[in-house]
């Protein structure tokens, strides 16, 4: 198999750091196996894209000396793609239309959720829609089985979709395509084969699974990799002013970013080119270094 992994970001504002170590660890991985690496633009959630923001990432990805094959996607282009998907899978009876808001499904949980924890949709309109008047969602209707995977770094995993929201959502009812089925058709038009990202992400990989095997696509190897956050526990990409990359001194935050993926980069390089400090890169990565790590504290130097 020829390896085929990418970097995904979405245009919600720059290239943080914590950005910054999933495109290396997804770099590295790729480059290491003598593969491919492409990158997509996730631009679907469109209330969310802040204009220009693609291109500046684009160009901090060039700055940090990363390169890719082939044309970017953007996910904008690409609806007739998910529309078809969505049109086998209803056609199949794997997917429902759903009329049900938001607001009712909160109203309707049982108990307390988790921070981070989905809605559990009630099967409402599993065998028919009860409000046709309204705007429909699309759902994907889920088997009552655990889906298990082996992680490259969070090792065995299993989930139960029945218990862990229940059906889920392909396309909103606004109209927008859902980033399961998305990130699925783009990953298999493509012809990714491995996928490295971060563990916020954990808990989509089972969704992205069923819906792999109801389009008949082939099953893609994962790795998550550790959650950059700061000394408040907080996701780092996300604090007011942290995780900025310093663009003038490229070589500096890419060591750093190998240092937070436990490769133990030797001091020196810090004051080396990119090319040098990529070709280290490359040659000593290892994966397994980071086994088991969900979340870790990135000290700046």
């Amino acid at each position: 198999m020829i390896y085929r992994g990418r970097f995904a970001p979405s245009p919600t504002g720059p290239l943080h750091f914590g950005s910054l170590v999933t495109a290396v660890a997804s770099y590295l991985e790729a480059r290491a196996a003598g593969g491919q690496w492409l990158v997509r633009v996730e631009d679907l959630d469109t209330p969310r894209v802040v204009p220009g923001s693609a291109d500046q990432i684009l160009s901090t990805l060039e700055d940090f000396g990363f390169e890719w094959a082939g044309p970017v996607l953007y996910q904008s282009t690409r609806n007739a793609a998910y529309e078809s998907a969505i049109a086998r899978l209803l056609s199949s009876g794997q997917a429902f239309p759903c009329s049900c808001s938001r607001s009712e499904i909160e109203a309707a949980q049982s108990h307390v959720r988790l921070p981070g924890e989905d809605a559990h949709y009630p099967g409402w309109c599993r065998n028919g829609v009860r409000e046709p008047n309204r705007a429909l969602a699309i759902r994907f209707r889920v088997e009552e089985e655990a889906v298990e995977f082996e992680d490259r770094i969070q090792g065995q995993v299993s989930i139960d979709l029945t218990t862990e929201g229940g059906d889920f959502v392909i396309r909103r009812r606004d109209g927008l395509i859902a980033y399961q089925l998305a990130v699925v058709v783009d990953d298999h038009d493509q012809g990714i084969s491995h996928v490295v990202r971060g563990v916020d992400l954990l808990n989509s990989t089972p969704r992205q699974l069923v819906l792999q095997r109801a389009l008949g696509f082939e099953h893609l190897e994962y790795a998550h990799v550790p959650l950059v956050i700061d000394r408040n526990k907080m996701k780092l990409s996300k604090s007011a002013g942290a995780g900025a990359l310093d663009l003038q001194r490229p070589t500096h935050d890419l060591w750093r970013a190998l240092r937070f993926l436990r490769q133990s980069p030797p001091l020196e390089l810090r004051l080396s080119g990119l090319s040098t400090l990529w070709e280290w890169a490359i040659q000593n990565w290892q994966v397994h270094s980071l086994r088991g790590l969900r979340e870790a504290c990135e000290e700046m130097l």
